[in-house]
């Protein structure tokens, strides 16, 4: 005789296999995508993320609004507004918010369509220690537009 705990045991177990993937998932869609979550410098995850093109100053274009004092380091409010016209020819296609002094220091991003219309992302990220913030925005085009600017962090956000 089947109890109902075992038959319910049974079904979930079914549920959740039947969740998996069929397969394994491909090595070359794998490594196609960037990877985010990586403890590295600033400057290996701004080449691994744009390789050796150059970062022009985007002041005239993007609006990062970010507190100049965080008092608690482990919520800080960010959002970045790109002025960008957002059509299939001239668009933004990724955010990124860096934070300089974090062991992580890819914190948030965001990728956007044409049919987005506005390129505006925000979130709250966590802030290790005072440091610069950076938002980078990438336009169709490939260009890369960036600003960035000093936060002091009051209060650690990552243990301290």
């Amino acid at each position: 005789m089947i109890t109902r705990r075992t038959m319910l045991g049974v079904l979930g177990a079914a549920a959740a296999a039947s969740a998996l993937p069929a397969g394994p998932v491909p090595p070359a869609a794998a490594q196609g995508a960037p990877r985010f979550g990586r403890q590295e410098s600033v400057q290996d995850a701004l080449t691994r993320l744009f390789g050796a093109r150059p970062i022009k100053d985007g002041s005239a274009v993007i609006k990062l609004d970010i507190p100049l004092i965080a008092e608690n380091g482990a919520v800080v409010p960010v959002s970045v507004e790109a002025q960008s016209p957002m059509t299939a020819q001239n668009h933004v296609t990724h955010i990124y918010v860096i934070a300089d002094k974090n062991r992580i220091p890819v914190v948030t991003h965001v990728a956007l369509a044409p049919e987005a219309g506005h390129a505006f992302m925000g979130a709250n990220i966590r802030l290790g220690e005072t440091g610069d913030v950076r938002a980078i925005v990438e336009q169709s085009d490939g260009t890369l537009l960036a600003v960035k600017r000093e936060v002091k962090v009051t209060v650690g956000g990552c243990g301290g």
